[in-house]
């Protein structure tokens, strides 16, 4: 994925006077190929902020301009689970003329997407990540409109992308062929297929539905722990099953040890997005996320292993 979502920043046609925006929100994966492209060509980089509980703050839509050449935004965050209100910011980039960049990496494995509806709705391109979709690691993909591929130059360049090499030049075939050089990830692009055929049996809308189900009972129970943040919204609408939390006085570290301990899996750390941390005041938080598999039973565990933590760290 971070691969697919360099592809444009390195494609694109910016320079001095140009503006690219971003969100405060973005993985690191979304964000730094931005501020690359930006420091090599003059162009200046903004960003849309966040509400106090880490919503996009559509107040700050203004930063989007006809200076805008791009727009790349998460479709929702891998911290606070928070969905990005697309019918609000994209018509608006659309209107002035600016690429959409969607980063669907947190939410591909969660909601139903349709690139169609989304490329209707103002997006241009979007990016995903197989290992978040319960497929290998390795391999992700970017989506563009017909227009967006044939106007963007191939960067990588080699065999199997070409249609004619002679000596003095080289042709390359058209579409999504000539932006894969070399040989390709056949056996991830096999699991990939295979994962996604799995989701799709399960049912995304059945999967959010039961998720948000989760994510209510967790909320309701981490807002009884003394001493407890939540790093992101405290209610279940447009949001994803994501619920980042910090604990006074305990390092992220050490509770994910504890949880470790009780058989709770947890993501410790910035999670690839310091900024919105930054936005929080703080330097790392714990995460827990739901997935295909999870349950009200596992739930009830995560919790009686966060009371846990609160006992350990008060002795």
């Amino acid at each position: 994925a971070p691969a697919a979502a360099d592809d444009p920043a390195q494609r694109l046609v910016i320079g001095e006077g140009d503006e690219v925006v971003v969100t405060r929100a973005e993985h690191h994966a979304n964000l730094v190929p931005w501020q690359e492209l930006c420091g090599r060509t003059g162009a200046t980089l903004r960003w849309l902020d966040l509400t106090e509980d880490g919503r996009l703050d559509t107040a700050t839509l203004d930063v989007i301009t006809e200076r805008t050449r791009v727009l790349a935004l998460t479709h929702a965050s891998n911290v606070t689970g928070a969905i990005t209100p697309l019918d609000l910011i994209a018509p608006r980039a659309r209107q002035a003329g600016a690429l959409v960049v969607l980063d669907t990496c947190q939410s591909a494995a969660h909601l139903p997407l349709d690139f169609r509806a989304l490329n209707t709705a103002g997006v241009d391109a979007m990016v995903l990540s197989s290992h978040k979709m319960l497929g290998p690691t390795g391999i992700g993909a970017l989506v563009a409109t017909e227009e967006l591929l044939a106007a963007m130059p191939p960067v990588l360049t080699g065999g199997s992308m070409i249609e004619v090499v002679t000596m003095e030049s080289s042709t390359f075939m058209s579409g999504p062929p000539r932006f894969e050089a070399g040989s390709q990830p056949l056996a991830q692009a096999a699991g990939w297929r295979a994962a996604v055929e799995y989701l799709a049996e399960i049912g995304l809308d059945r999967l959010h539905a039961t998720e948000q189900v989760l994510t209510r009972h967790v909320l309701d129970g981490l807002a009884q722990v003394p001493g407890l943040r939540l790093v992101g919204p405290a209610d279940t609408a447009d949001r994803l099953g994501v619920v980042a939390f910090s604990i006074e006085g305990v390092h992220p570290h050490d509770v994910g040890q504890v949880l470790d301990a009780a058989g709770v899996a947890v993501r410790t750390g910035h999670h690839c997005a310091q900024p919105i941390h930054q936005h929080f005041g703080i330097h790392a938080s714990s995460r827990l996320s739901f997935g295909a598999c999870s349950t009200p039973e596992e739930v009830n565990r995560f919790l009686s292993a966060i009371a846990d933590v609160r006992r350990y760290f008060q002795r």
